[in-house]
Parts: structure tokens; C-alpha cells; sequence
């Protein structure tokens, strides 16, 4: 039917009699593991991986629906080979006694899926199977493989979870094809504008062809939710609107779908703020999805924005004892250190993140970002040299650009700045119009006084532009201030920080909450309004928070001997206290 069948049967006979060797019968709660590692691509066209990948994960997100299994996130099997060699020291780092492997091959509306299941301490095989299927049948084989290893596996169903895993989300091939899509844009390591707007166009195609696609409507609503509060999309009126209409569609199609009860309480985190109501959505979605690492990991995100640091640890480690190799998970709970000023203990979890994405810019930029808040500018200097970050990777660049200021020789990257801003990238939105603003506090460090003055005059300009789209974006409101202090417009530029103080109140996001009150001690600085500074300074030090520049660290001791827009008040004793304070 499809060719290449010989390579698979000659792949599964070697470790079929390996297999044979030795006999394994779990009978115990700790066997009840398993990992699916990602699915070898033998179609001719490498376009088809992100089919391979979507087949790996459905199958893994019904196993993920018994209770009585434990089940590895895809996020923390993503970086293995297709079929390793060392199973058992992977095995380990995962902590599961079983690991499934497969193959697909897709040929027009053919399909063939090979499957097998091993038992990681010795190699051994337990099972295998090879499902040749048209398009429109796929669904069926990943019920039968996930009911293949309930059974192999001696796990207990409840009525409700055989229904589950026999679940037929969509009828229509074409928007399934588009839902695995978008759904390979989400399984990326992180969350980029660019991966956001992909996963964004192919789950909208994919409800236009089938307005009832429950899970499709799901997935769309979290990537939106999720857009808005990192910003990764604009976070506009319209963007909000589509999040909740998404949600509430899933869930009238199918209320007892635990990943649109997960949407339903992302959406009320993310885009309202309303703590109390994404938690009961993420209890009753955490019944159906026991396996999932994202309810502990939102639950994790809600306690951290209600300032309750340690419940949010104890969430963080319930979900990386679920997925604990997924990188955007170890990266968020590192964020967490940061914001508490526990620089060692962040900087152990982002070099785990860095021995499975070795090199990666973005953590690489926030390590960089903590020697800085540290004082430690050569050992910035020695991360940031070698890296050289796309226009798109806007939080590096940034932090490139603090550190040029902070050792006072911001002419270096000016001309990249100017390059950058050359060629703006329409996706990455307003973040094109923050870079304006750091070419003119370079500028003006640099003391090109009438340079500055143009890049702040564009980036006003621009910032206006994006506000009357996204009337609460803190951040944008944020960077309007600061382009109003480098103005002189001192009116202008505390309005805007009473604004961002009323998009965020620190009552309600204990997060992010404060970044405002580190703009208003910035403006303070500029204006000369030192008493209001100092008393900013003396807060932001006594609590945690995720800062406004680059990668959102907040202020340190460290930071204010360095940071110019301090400079005004050097002369102050109460500065030159807070600059000689340890960290609270």
C-alpha cells in the first residue's frame, strides 16, 4: 500500500527478538509509566513532520486521560531521537518504566503508523503493531494503540475514560489536517510571536472547516489567552474577545472536555485576571486530564500573579514531576527565582534548560541578564559576545543593549539597532517600536542629544499608534512613559505611569504589578522628582517582581549603581543606601 514497509518490519523484528529474551508483566502503580517518544517522519515529503507529530501527541494526550497511568508530557520527550539507543538512561531521566515508538508514513490519504511498546530497563518488547489506515480513519488508530497498552500495561479504565480514548473529535479530514498544523506550531520549545501567529492562522482554518471541532476551538482559545498575556500577540480588544468566544464554543460543544475546561480557566487567568474562576476550571479539568502538566503548571501561574511564591513552587514542582525536561516549564519556573531574587537557584534551572537546548539565545540573554543584575558586567559580557540574536528575538537584543548602557559604550550597538529598525518585522508588533525607544536612550547615553530625540519622537509615534488597539497593555503604556521622559514631557509621562498603575494594580498581580512602580521610580529619577523616587526604590526592593526591561528581572542594589537613569540621584544618602543594601 505505501512503500518503505520492509525497512519498518526489519526495524520492529530487531527489537522484536530482543524482546523475546526477557518477559515483563507490570503489575504495580510504579510500572504504570510511560513515555511516547517522538515519531519517526518516513514519508517522502519532510513537509509531512508535523503530521508524525500530531499522531505522537493524540496518541499521548488519550493515554494522558487515565488516571491510573502515569504519563510523560510530549514537551520532555520532544528532544530524543525517534528510536535512541540508550532507552534505559532515558528511561531514567524521565522517570517511567515503558516507552512507546512509532513511525508514520503518510502517502495522499494513506496512512501507515508502526507502534511499539518496550520496557525501558532491559530493552525488551512488549508489543507492536502496524495500523494501515486512510486519512479519515486515523482516529481509530489512535484509540486502538492507546487501549493496546491499558491492556499490555494492566491499567484499570473507568466507563468514562474508554469513552474518551474513543473520542472521534472531528469528522472532517481537512480540518484535522489543519489542527495538527497549528498544533506543531504549540509544541515548539518556546513561545515566539512567530509560533503563536502559526498555530493561530492553522486552528482558525481548522474551525472554519468544522465549527464543531471541540478540541480545535480549545487549543485556539489557549493560544490566544496565552497571546495576550505574554504578549507574544498583540494583545488587542479583538484578540481577548476571540479567546473567550473560543472557549465557551468548546465547551457548549462538549462540556466534559478537559482541555476546554482548561481554556475556559486560561482565558480568566491571562486575559481577566479572575484568580477565583480559573482555579475552579483548572480543579474540574485536572479530573479529566490527570496526567497533564499543564494544570499544575497554570495553577503554578495563578498563585505566582496572587503573590503566593511558595504554593506557586510547590505547583511548579508537582508539574515538572509530570514533564520534567519540558523547557518552557523549567524556563518559567526560573523566571519564578528571578523575580525573587534567587539568582543561584535560577540560574541552576536555566542550565538544565540548556543541557536539552544547548546554546539557545534566549536563555543564554537571561543568564547574561542575571550577571548584570548581579554587577557582574565582564561575565555579561563573556555570555553576550558570541550570541547573535534575529530581530525577533527582541528580550536578547534588548539585553545587548542594557549591557552597552549599563558599561556606559552604547556607540557598539547602535549600528545594530539602526539595522534591526531598517527592516521591521510586522509580527513582532509594538516590540519594533520598544527598540526606538533603546536607540534613543543610547543615543542619548552616547550623548547624541538630537539623535535620541528622533528615535523618541518615532517610537511615540508608534506607541500612540499600537495603544488605541491594546488600552491595557502595561508594558506598551510603560514604554510610552519612559519615550515621554526622554521628551522632558513630565505631564505626559506620569499620566501614563498612573495609567499602567490602573491596567495592573499590584493588588492583583503581584508579578507584574510593580512594573509600573519601577517606571514611576524611573520617571521620578528623570524628572526630578526624587522623593517619589526613593520612596518607588525603597518598595521595589523589599518585594519580588518581573521587571519592565528586557528579560524581566527586577531592580537590584547592583542595578541602581549602574543604571544612568539613576544618575540624577547619585548625590542622594537615601540612594546611596538602597546601591549598599543587600538583597531583602
Amino acid at each position: 500500500m505505501i512503500g518503505g514497509a520492509i525497512s519498518v518490519a526489519l526495524f520492529f523484528l530487531g527489537r522484536y527478538t530482543a524482546g523475546n529474551k526477557a518477559s515483563a508483566t507490570p503489575n504495580d502503580l510504579s510500572n504504570k509509566s510511560i513515555a511516547v517518544l517522538p515519531f519517526e517522519n518516513l514519508s517522502r515529503d519532510p513537509d509531512n513532520a508535523y503530521f508524525a507529530d500530531g499522531i505522537q501527541d493524540e496518541i499521548l494526550a488519550r493515554l494522558s486521560k487515565i488516571a491510573d497511568l502515569k504519563v510523560i508530557s510530549r514537551t520532555s520527550t520532544q528532544h530524543y531521537k525517534s528510536a535512541p539507543e540508550n532507552l534505559p538512561e532515558i528511561a531514567k531521566q524521565l522517570g517511567v518504566a515503558h516507552i512507546l515508538e512509532g513511525r508514520v508514513q503518510k502517502s495522499g490519504d494513506a496512512v501507515r503508523v508502526n507502534v511499539q511498546l518496550i520496557k525501558a530497563a532491559n530493552d525488551s518488547h512488549l508489543w507492536a503493531d502496524t495500523f494501515d489506515r486512510k486519512l479519515t480513519d486515523i482516529f481509530s488508530v489512535e484509540s486502538e494503540v492507546a487501549k493496546a497498552i491499558a491492556d499490555q500495561l494492566r491499567v484499570k479504565l473507568t466507563g468514562q475514560e474508554e469513552q474518551v480514548i474513543a473520542a472521534k473529535p472531528t469528522d472532517n479530514p481537512e480540518a484535522y489536517d489543519a489542527y495538527l498544523r497549528g498544533l506543531a506550531y504549540t509544541l515548539k520549545t518556546f513561545n515566539t510571536p512567530a509560533n503563536s501567529l502559526g498555530a493561530q492562522k492553522y486552528l482558525r482554518e481548522a474551525v472554519r472547516l468544522d465549527p464543531k471541532f471541540a478540541l480545535n476551538w480549545a487549543l485556539l482559545s489557549f493560544v490566544d489567552a496565552r497571546g495576550y498575556i505574554t504578549t507574544t500577540l498583540q494583545p488587542t480588544v479583538a484578540l481577548r474577545e476571540e479567546a473567550r468566544q473560543a472557549a465557551e464554543t468548546a465547551l457548549t460543544l462538549q462540556p466534559n472536555l478537559g482541555e476546554a475546561l482548561h481554556a475556559k480557566g486560561y482565558y480568566h487567568y491571562a486575559c481577566l485576571k479572575d484568580y477565583g474562576t480559573a482555579v475552579r476550571y483548572f480543579e474540574q479539568a485536572r479530573q479529566l486530564l490527570p496526567n497533564s502538566s499543564q494544570i499544575p503548571e497554570s495553577l503554578a501561574y495563578v498563585a505566582r500573579r496572587r503573590g503566593q511564591w511558595d504554593r506557586s513552587e510547590s505547583y511548579f514542582n508537582e508539574a515538572e514531576r509530570l514533564d520534567p525536561r519540558n523547557v518552557s516549564l523549567l524556563s518559567q519556573h526560573a523566571l519564578t527565582y528571578n523575580a525573587l531574587r534567587r539568582f543561584p537557584e535560577a540560574l541552576r534551572k536555566f542550565d538544565q534548560v540548556l543541557d536539552i537546548t544547548s546554546d539557545d539565545v534566549d536563555t543564554l540573554a537571561i543568564k547574561a541578564n542575571i550577571a548584570q543584575a548581579e554587577g557582574d558586567l565582564l561575565r555579561a559580557s563573556a555570555i553576550l559576545a558570541p550570541l547573535h540574536p534575529n530581530a525577533d528575538d527582541s528580550s536578547a537584543v534588548e539585553t545587548q543593549v542594557y549591557q552597552a548602557i549599563l558599561e556606559r559604550r552604547p556607540a557598539q550597538i547602535i549600528p545594530r539597532l539602526k539595522e534591526i529598525l531598517a527592516k521591521p518585522d510586522p509580527a513582532v508588533g509594538y516590540f519594533n517600536s520598544k527598540l526606538c525607544f533603546w536607540l534613543g536612550w543610547a543615543q542619548e547615553v552616547a550623548g547624541d542629544h538630537a539623535a535620541a530625540q528622533e528615535s523618541w519622537r518615532q517610537a511615540r509615534s508608534e506607541l500612540e499608534s499600537f495603544l488605541k488597539e491594546q488600552p491595557e497593555n502595561y508594558r506598551l503604556i510603560g514604554d510610552l512613559a519612559l519615550t515621554n521622559m526622554g521628551f522632558g514631557d513630565k505631564a505626559a509621562a506620569f499620566k501614563l505611569v498612573e495609567r499602567a498603575m490602573a491596567a495592573v494594580p499590584i493588588e492583583k498581580d503581584a508579578l507584574a504589578g510593580p512594573i509600573p512602580i519601577e517606571i514611576l521610580a524611573r520617571v521620578a529619577a528623570q524628572m526630578g522628582e526624587s522623593d517619589r523616587a526613593i520612596a518607588a526604590l525603597q518598595k521595589l526592593l523589599s518585594i519580588p517582581y518581573g521587571g519592565p526591561l528586557t528579560e524581566n528581572v527586577p531592580l537590584t542594589p547592583a542595578l541602581l549603581r549602574l543604571d544612568p537613569m539613576f544618575d540624577p540621584l547619585r548625590n542622594d544618602p537615601r540612594f546611596q543606601k538602597l546601591c549598599e543594601d543587600k538583597l531583602k
